[in-house]
């Protein structure tokens, strides 16, 4: 990895650095290989520490870099492509579905979720986490929230915690016949539940994708899911529409 005179540069430094940085991974770097700490990096070429932090700041937003915990910074493999049309899934928990069950508890939801679900703020609802792996690593961590009217038999199954409970609500779940579905996708930063799930640091750049199951005429259960927006690429079915929206106020609804 070569200098490079940056000061004449017309762009912000951070962002001419960046250039050069991504040129450098392309040309001098394999997959996997840890970079240079960032004090030599800075004294490489010629800049402040901070436009260093800026520019490989910017290549993580791009999925270029990784930063992982007690190895540093290294360079990402290519994004992975996840599906999330409308047209490919059913029920969570459908054959075919990639999810894998974690946990289940009993819990109230956030008071975004709340408000998705029509029901009261202190209603308890059944709270199943996932986690979706591709290629041996996580890519994505979801809260499921199922009111209890979703799954009014789920008492008399005895599955009292676990994946097995998880497992349960999702097959009674199924049981429902489905109107539709909506989903809506924004950019956000991981929390540290979400962090640990991913193997993130906290704050890193992710994807959430929150989906609203329907049926019986009202809302009968929501997914918020976290994706890596290092390595992953969300792609659309044919008929998967995109719905782009402004909004002020409401951010993350887990």
């Amino acid at each position: 990895m070569g200098t490079t005179q940056l000061d004449t540069a017309p762009e912000p430094k951070y962002w001419h650095l960046k250039t050069v940085l991504s040129e450098a991974l392309d040309s001098d770097f394999a997959v996997g290989e840890i970079l240079p700490n960032e004090r030599e990096l800075a004294a490489r070429f010629g800049v402040a520490r901070a436009t260093l932090r800026q520019a490989l700041e910017q290549l993580e937003l791009e999925g270029r870099l990784q930063r992982r915990r007690g190895v540093g910074t290294t360079v990402a493999p290519p994004r992975v492509g996840v599906d999330v049309g409308t047209s490919q899934h059913g029920w969570p928990g459908a054959t075919g579905d990639s999810w894998q069950p974690l946990d289940c508890t009993s819990a109230v939801p956030p008071a975004a979720v709340a408000r998705m679900l029509d029901g009261d703020f202190d209603d308890e609802v059944h709270m199943v986490r996932r986690i979706r792996v591709s290629h041996g690593q996580p890519v994505a961590a979801e809260l499921l929230y199922v009111p209890v009217a979703s799954v009014p038999d789920l008492a008399a199954i005895e599955a009292p915690s676990g994946a097995a409970r998880a497992r349960s609500v999702l097959r009674e779940l199924q049981r429902l016949g489905m109107d539709g579905q909506d989903r809506a996708v924004e950019l956000g930063s991981a929390r540290a539940d979400d962090a640990k799930e991913l193997d993130r640091l906290p704050g890193a750049p992710v994807l959430v994708v929150t989906t609203r199951y329907f049926a019986e005429g009202r809302t009968a259960a929501v997914s918020v899911a976290t994706y890596r927006a290092d390595t992953c690429r969300l792609t659309f079915g044919d008929s998967g529409d995109l719905e782009i929206s402004h909004h002020t106020q409401e951010r993350r609804a887990s």
